[in-house]
């Protein structure tokens, strides 16, 4: 349509505000129409009337595509009956009610004692969950589609992670930090929908990495630099990458904390107890990407294979282990589980969920199905031998103290897809050895703690934003019933999960 309207301009002769640039609008004056012989003027008034009246025809089916979503709107909403695990860790509990005003959560406790207003807008929740919207930590708005390429999921990712539960993220790493960062304000100012999101700067990585989107660092001057240049463009975390080296790290951490910001890591060049000791605040993967075991490790060089054959050979017992877990405890270095990618490379697993290939364009889907059998058909393969170990230093690291957190990482060869990962994740924490209750704490209010978000977001309170996940089915007797989320509260309003995922099926990996 704006090409068209470029068309009929340049014939009429109108002259264009220049915000049009910058806003895909234009401004059609007639006083600034020199019309040709050719082209009359009755037609270049009717034409540009059309033209407009097009464009605001356009904006209203927009707003109404996203109308079409919304389940619930009213200002005062009771759910009753339900069960609720609140994210605190807590034991549920059985038919309770929450009561929505206003986009916030104003009053929760047994239905015996909640008597909802004659104005109140019921939702029975007999025989549903009720657990607070998911804040999950390493998330992105890019999908492998081939080639070590990552295309851009602006439309459709933001749509699916809020369908998935998730009403709060961080993108733990970019390839196109403007787009994080517009999608994040337009969500912000209500013009799409989508989670919160947390926007990291361009992961901070030294040289060696095959992916052409990814600069790499030339020294700690080049990291301070960089960092002040995204600060200024708003992010709001930082990453440091695989191939950064302690120098680099070290003024990474400090010019982060002179900020008041907080730097997470996917390392390998730099052990776990190094970074500890350098002060960063998170680490990703668990224990996964944990170069600390490798014997006769170089400073600054990231090991390669050596690395995945130093955690099949791990004793997770040794002494070696309990001091790295204490190291990090006493740091208050916080872990994030992205279980959910390395489970696609671990023979023996299940299928992405059945919706989340529906999701997929035919490339990357018979892409990631072509991968995915060679891993079955692997033989003496040693992910599961690895992927079960990790799954229980997880578990330990949080006996001792530590604090865990939850992502998926739609990164590896694909099938990790927004929305329907972050339910998977959950599965795996239980299937780990947390109790659900565990679980959804470390997928809700631990995220929401560590981005300083918990007097908000994270748990639910009375006071805290109306950010809610209403799941078909008691999540108590069967964890894999957090699949069947029906609706999505986020400040109150309550988004239709099965329509946002049936318009978004064949769209992942085009847009």
């Amino acid at each position: 349509m704006i090409y068209k309207t470029l068309i009929i301009g340049v014939l009429c002769g109108y002259q264009f505000d220049v915000r049009f640039l910058e806003t895909s609008s234009l401004t059609l004056r007639d006083d600034y129409m020199p019309h040709t012989n050719s082209t009359p003027l009755a037609f270049c008034r009717f034409r540009s009337l059309f033209m407009l009246a097009s464009g605001l025809l356009s904006s209203v089916a927009a707003h109404a595509i996203d109308e079409e979503f919304i389940s619930y709107a009213q200002n005062e909403i009771a759910i009753v009956n339900v069960t609720l695990i609140d994210g605190t860790g807590t034991a549920s509990k059985l038919n309770q009610t929450v009561i929505i005003k206003s986009g916030r959560i104003e009053a929760l406790g047994s239905s015996a004692d909640i008597s909802p207003s004659a104005s109140t807008h019921i939702i029975d929740g007999a025989g549903k969950t009720l657990i607070p919207g998911l804040v999950m930590m390493h998330e992105h708005m890019f999908y492998p589609t081939g080639n070590a390429h990552y295309t851009e999921m602006l439309y459709s990712f933001p749509r699916l992670y809020l369908a998935g539960g998730a009403t709060t993220i961080r993108t733990a790493g970019t390839t196109a930090p403007y787009g994080d960062l517009n999608l994040r304000d337009a969500i912000n100012h209500g013009k799409t929908m989508g989670p919160d999101i947390d926007v990291t700067a361009p992961y901070l990585n030294g040289p060696g990495l095959p992916i052409l989107k990814i600069k790499s660092l030339r020294d700690a001057q080049d990291a301070k630099n960089m960092m002040q240049y995204w600060d200024q463009e708003g992010v709001t975390s930082y990453k440091a990458y695989m191939h950064i080296h302690q120098d680099e790290l070290a003024q990474v951490v400090s010019s982060a904390h002179q900020r008041s910001r907080k730097v997470t890591g996917h390392l390998c060049s730099i052990t776990y107890k190094e970074a500890a000791e350098l002060g960063i605040d998170n680490l990703e993967h668990g224990f996964f990407a944990a170069t600390d075991f490798v014997k006769d490790k170089k400073k600054d060089e990231c090991p390669g294979s050596d690395l995945h054959q130093s955690l099949v050979d791990l004793d997770i017992n040794a002494p070696e282990v309990d001091a790295l877990i204490a190291l990090l405890v006493s740091k208050n270095v916080a872990l994030t589980s992205t279980l959910t990618v390395f489970e696609t490379y671990t023979q023996g697993r299940p299928k992405a969920y059945p919706l989340a290939l529906e999701a997929l364009i035919p490339q990357v889907r018979e892409q990631y199905e072509t991968q995915w059998q060679k891993i079955a058909e692997q033989e003496n393969a040693t992910w599961p031998i690895v992927f079960k170990k990790m799954m229980q230093l997880e578990k330990k690291f949080v006996e001792a103290g530590g604090m865990l957190m939850a992502g998926t990482d739609p990164t590896g060869y694909g099938g990790v897809i927004a929305g329907f990962s972050n339910q998977r994740q959950i599965e795996l924490l239980v299937e780990a050895g947390f109790a659900i209750e565990q679980a959804i704490k470390i997928a809700t209010l631990n995220g929401a703690t560590f981005l300083e978000r918990d007097n908000n977001v994270g748990s639910i309170e009375a006071g805290k934003q109306a950010d809610l996940v209403l799941i078909n089915g008691e999540l108590i007797n069967d964890t894999s019933a957090i699949r069947n989320m029906a609706v999505v509260f986020k400040n109150g309003v309550g988004y239709n999960v099965s329509k946002i995922v049936q318009r978004t099926k064949s769209v992942v990996g085009l847009h």
